[in-house]
């Protein structure tokens, strides 16, 4: 039998250990770029102190500050919540941890915090996969973090923007 599926082409570095020492950069979507996590896709961030986070952007955001207490070995270094996506830096380091190994794959620790939000807010929003990128030197590190920090205030020059 002949299928019209579309086959997806597999996002993840091959043979790579993404449950080893490392620091990810991660960005989750929203499926159908649903602008959900802010209370106002138009406002002027660059005069505002803080996001105009809705009420599931807050849950996003106190789910993002959790993540650190399920494994010892996982850290969230930043992170920003735009209205139709989130970008996070998590770092690996299961060096003298005591669970370092249980340390999770990258990908286990985005199903279960996928999971946990959908749970929370009674309803899945998610886009099926993520898009990840190894960070692989202190250049790279810089780069994405000045990424994360001004993406809020290029919000309307941004791949993701939806009106």
């Amino acid at each position: 039998m002949k299928t019209n599926l579309t086959l997806r082409k597999n996002n993840r570095l091959k043979n790579y250990d993404y449950s080893s020492n490392g620091v990810y950069f991660i960005t989750i979507c929203v499926k159908n770029r649903q602008n959900l996590f802010w209370e106002d896709n138009n406002v002027d961030i660059a005069n505002k102190k803080t996001l105009p986070l809705s009420q599931i952007g807050k849950t996003v955001e106190k789910e993002i500050n959790t993540i650190e207490s399920f494994y010892s070995s996982i850290s969230v270094d930043k992170y920003v919540i735009m209205p139709n996506h989130l970008h996070n830096i998590i770092k690996i380091d299961k060096d003298n941890k005591k669970d370092s190994k249980d340390s999770p794959s990258i990908s286990r620790i985005v199903q279960q915090f996928k999971g946990s939000i959908s749970k929370k807010i009674k309803s899945s929003i998610w886009q099926k996969l993520f898009h990840d990128h190894i960070i692989r030197n202190e250049d790279d590190y810089i780069k994405i973090c000045e990424y994360i920090d001004n993406n809020p205030i290029a919000w309307d020059k941004d791949c993701y923007y939806q009106e």
